[in-house]
């Protein structure tokens, strides 16, 4: 099946040059660090935000202070600004911020985002990051720079698709999202050599796209 882009959304972004440290502290700014300046987006897409925010902190000297995925996903949102994500940047300095939601916007238009598989209405996000950043990094708990599989798509095509990764590459699976995450997905972060990480999404994009076009398979 053709797998076609849907483009993610930045749906609101607003800065706060000088938030109240109690917000800071509430939204998980550590103690001691004196990171002030926020910025704060929302999207249509949680998983493409994610790496957005994972590549501002390798533009710009930010820190990724919050990002939670919302319940049900953008189509059961609180309102038409909600999307399914809220992301926090922080930076002592205003302008910094505002590079780092630069970096963001530019790997939301560029980089990052869910496909269409053909027209199944199945969506599925097979993401090769070559050099992560701190804040996936953390996330799946390897040092920045390495390449990082970000696979996500519905609940079954997750768990088939991540078992054809494991078995097509020589890569490690660092963390699954056992269905049903937030927005009722499943999926995993994988980690190996970059040709290995790229064939393992070939794998996992291509299962989704069989059980997309035959979802009873054999038992049919």
């Amino acid at each position: 099946m053709i797998l076609t882009k849907i483009p993610a959304k930045l749906l609101a972004c607003r800065m706060l040059p000088h938030a109240d440290a109690r917000l800071c502290r509430s939204l998980g700014l550590p103690a001691g660090l004196a990171r002030q300046s926020l910025a704060l987006l929302t999207c249509d897409q949680d998983d493409s935000l994610y790496a957005a925010l994972d590549h501002a902190t390798k533009m710009a000297e930010v820190s990724v202070i919050y990002a939670k995925s919302f319940y049900a996903g953008s189509a059961h949102a609180s309102g038409p600004l909600s999307g399914e994500i809220l992301g926090v940047l922080a930076a002592q300095d205003p302008d910094v911020v505002a590079q780092g939601v630069k970096a963001a916007r530019i790997a939301l238009d560029e980089l990052f985002a869910f496909y269409a598989v053909g027209t199944s209405g199945v969506n599925v996000f097979p993401t090769v990051i070559a050099s992560v950043g701190e804040y996936l990094g953390a996330q799946a708990g390897i040092a920045p720079g390495q390449p990082l599989g970000y696979f996500i798509a519905p609940p079954l095509e997750a768990m088939l698709g991540i078992d054809a990764a494991l078995k097509a590459a020589d890569v490690d699976l660092l963390k699954t999202f056992g269905p049903p995450t937030e927005t009722n997905f499943g999926g995993a972060y994988v980690t190996g050599t970059l040709d290995a990480v790229q064939a393992a999404a070939s794998a996992f994009a291509e299962t989704v796209a069989d059980v997309a076009s035959a979802p009873i398979g054999a038992f049919v």
